[in-house]
């Protein structure tokens, strides 16, 4: 196996701590980004914050420095923001476009020029069964990582004459530190006509996760990727036969008669 430079932005928790350490632990050269100062064993750890591309550009020149080159970029960096779409704050809609959309943006950015020079490179982006289909109350949340879904199938269109590869990771409910992290919307919970509704969803959804896969399944899917000479555009990772499903069936049932099921399986 040839050893791989890899760049993983939110490394310090969740899926991208346990994808980190285990691609480090299968002997590449894995370097996690975090926004603040951490550590992570036999992982390099750099200051990044993804919504500011000065930040992103100081990250990915120490990394260029001192290996000439970035093999492999996962874009994992993320937030939640659970609420009614009606009622997001400008402020809640800027955090979690900007974080999760527009981080990817701005670190492929930053990297791609690396990567068109050397004529190779893999990018595997983060996305959710959430950017498959709409999620109640999750809906800026889904907007994300539509966004990423859009935005990857076109860049990959576009560098594949340069050997670059874009994969897309669809995973699906796993226990990771994200449900305890996710913001609530402060407005939703306190709104007369949504509140009942959001905490029967919001309940729901927190139960599938905390009771959802363990990460290092996502982990060695992510490693299996980073050495496939031919990788898919897309995958759907998730233990979940049910989860799995939902993805078919997302795209062979009539939308109207998918979203009875949505509405029945979350109890809106």
């Amino acid at each position: 196996m040839k050893q791989k430079i890899i760049l993983i932005t939110g490394a310090s928790s969740g899926f991208g701590k346990k994808t980190a350490t285990y691609l480090a632990a299968h002997g590449h050269i894995v370097y996690g980004t975090s926004r603040k100062d951490d550590t992570l064993e036999h992982v390099t750890m750099l200051v990044m914050d993804v919504t500011n591309r000065q930040s992103v550009t100081t990250a990915v020149e120490q990394v260029i420095a001192k290996h000439g080159r970035i093999d492999v970029l996962i874009n994992n960096a993320g937030v939640g923001i659970a609420g009614a779409v009606e009622l997001a704050t400008p402020e809640e809609i800027a955090l979690q476009m900007d974080t999760n959309f527009g981080g990817v943006v701005n670190v492929c950015s930053v990297v791609l020029p690396f990567m068109r020079a050397k004529r190779c490179g893999l990018i595997i982006n983060l996305s959710s069964i959430g950017g498959v289909f709409g999620i109640p109350y999750q809906g800026f949340y889904s907007a994300s990582k539509f966004a990423i879904e859009g935005y990857s199938e076109a860049l990959s269109l576009e560098v594949a004459q340069f050997g670059i590869k874009v994969v897309l990771v669809e995973p699906g409910d796993f226990s990771t530190g994200f449900t305890g992290s996710r913001v609530i919307s402060q407005k939703t919970m306190m709104d007369t006509d949504y509140k009942e509704s959001f905490a029967r969803v919001l309940k729901n959804i927190e139960h599938d996760e905390q009771n959802g896969g363990d990460p290092i399944y996502l982990a060695k899917k992510i490693g299996k990727i980073v050495v496939a000479r031919r990788p898919k555009l897309r995958y759907v990772v998730a233990p979940d036969i049910l989860q799995q499903a939902s993805v078919v069936l997302s795209k062979l049932m009539c939308g109207r008669h998918f979203q009875w099921l949505l509405r029945k399986f979350y109890s809106v």
